[in-house]
């Protein structure tokens, strides 16, 4: 899971009256997420740009970039990228890498941009961590106000069905010397992933909380928003869709 989390802890400094940015907002949210697979959404992104065949310095909009590691390589490729993210720690650290071509700013996908792109991007499952369902069909509407006439927007939301049938319930993650415990469920059409742990004598406990959403689900959203889904795919070298197989729920559409 991804962008935003809801914490409950009991360290009041973490506190925040938005309860979907505070665990990004922490260093231990890229602790334990440290070792995610780099060449992967490296990857990822060849292909995705190849099979949109998006012209030489394309504006992208990488929405929801964490510390911007997709915007830097998409830059790479010669793209003109803006990474936006509610974390303003991830937009800090992010903006250390900001060049002519590449920028970072905070912001809220629910809120559409003025500027218009021709690529947005919302990745790694960074979408349905909002409390109400309207709150997903407005993101959804401001990402389509915000592409070009002939914009197409991407997201890269996780598979639920094959989530939920291989759900590991318990583990424990040493990473840094830090034991995370966690511990996942599904609970009111949500998935859940608790995180608990101790670092200098202090004890901290965080639930991530996803929507598991299904292509169905999304296919009722994009309808009601006047999108149009024109690709779905299952995983990073865009595999067709297969509902219980695909790791990957990965849709194109404009």
């Amino acid at each position: 899971m991804s962008e935003f989390q809801k914490p409950e802890t009991k360290n009041s400094k973490l506190e925040t009256k938005n309860w979907f940015a505070s665990w990004f907002d922490t260093n231990y949210y890229h602790t334990l997420y440290k070792d995610r697979n780099y060449r992967e959404a490296q990857v990822f992104m060849d292909n995705l740009t190849h099979y949109l065949n998006l012209p030489e310095e394309a504006k992208i909009l990488d929405l929801a970039c964490g510390k911007g590691r997709h915007s830097i390589y998409l830059n790479q490729l010669g793209f003109n990228v803006l990474g936006a993210d509610l974390s303003e720690n991830s937009i800090a650290e992010a903006s250390k890498n900001t060049n002519k071509n590449l920028n970072f700013k905070v912001h809220d996908m629910r809120e559409p941009f003025e500027e218009k792109f021709d690529a947005i991007f919302n990745l790694f499952t960074s979408f349905g961590y909002f409390e109400s369902d309207d709150d997903n069909l407005t993101t959804l509407i401001a990402i389509k106000e915000s592409l070009s006439e002939y914009g197409f927007a991407v997201i890269d939301f996780m598979n639920v069905t094959n989530v939920i049938a291989n759900l590991v319930s318990e583990e424990m993650k040493t990473v840094d010397t830090i034991d995370f415990h966690i511990k996942r469920y599904v609970k009111d059409n949500h998935i859940f992933k608790e995180i608990t742990f101790e670092d200098k004598g202090e004890k901290f406990h965080f639930t991530e909380k996803v929507q598991a959403l299904t292509l169905h689900d999304f296919e009722t959203m994009m309808e009601e928003a006047g999108i149009f889904l024109l690709d779905i795919f299952g995983d990073y070298k865009l595999k067709k869709f297969h509902k219980t197989e695909s790791e990957r729920l990965i849709m194109i559409f404009k």
